[in-house]
């Protein structure tokens, strides 16, 4: 499937789902369903928005080889995924979660939402995590300077910098893997270079490659702490 046809079907099925379950539980309630019953438990969750979401479109080899499960969904901000955290993550089972939240907070997705409370959200999963003895892998915010849907925004590289270091700086004062995917991508604006992606803000299928190199590095580390 063109790139282009994955970034329209999953842009129109996010907003015919907002409107009628806000925080989108039935995407994955069936799979979960099936999941939960079979005993099927992933090895990894990857949970997060649209660059998750599509990573799964892009690549499913890459989850199906590895028993990891992708639980991305479009447009979703860090609040929406905390509160989906229990039935997508927790449920599951999963050795370990990695968590990529952040991109839409910076875009003021649905409201505006403090870069501090950002990192608030994301520490909250960690904790849910941690709690239900599930292995938590803090992802930075993939590069990003300007939205499409959100023209107006004119900081968002800077945004995403600053939240990146606060997490960065969770990560290593509590022991938890951290998976600089920023440094690795950005360009010297703060950005995605064009060769790695066509909006700006989501990463081409063969940029994924690059991801999968330092999460499978970082998911190794995790579990061998």
């Amino acid at each position: 499937m063109k790139k282009t046809s994955i970034l329209i079907i999953f842009m129109t099925m996010s907003l015919l789902s907002y409107s009628q379950d806000w925080f989108r539980f039935s995407d994955y309630k069936a799979d979960n369903e099936r999941i939960i019953a079979n005993k099927e438990y992933p090895e990894v969750v990857f949970i997060g928005n649209s660059i998750t979401e599509i990573w799964a479109l892009y690549h499913p080899e890459f989850f199906k080889d590895n028993n990891y499960c992708g639980r991305g969904i479009g447009g979703q901000t860090s609040a929406h995924i905390l509160v989906r955290f229990q039935a997508d993550v927790i449920d599951l089972h999963p050795k370990a979660v990695v968590i990529m939240a952040g991109t839409n907070d910076v875009a003021h997705n649905d409201f505006w939402v403090a870069p501090e409370q950002v990192v608030k959200n994301v520490i909250a999963m960690c904790s849910l995590a941690r709690v239900n003895a599930i292995v938590p892998i803090i992802s930075a915010i993939p590069p990003c300077t300007s939205f499409v849907w959100r023209p107006e925004i004119k900081d968002a590289g800077q945004t995403i910098v600053d939240i990146n270091k606060e997490l960065k700086a969770y990560a290593e004062a509590n022991g938890i893997v951290y998976v600089d995917y920023h440094s690795a991508l950005a360009d010297e604006n703060m950005g995605f270079p064009k060769a790695l992606s066509d909006d700006g803000c989501h990463p081409n299928p063969d940029t994924y490659y690059l991801m999968e190199a330092l999460v499978q590095k970082a998911i190794r580390e995790a579990l061998t702490k």
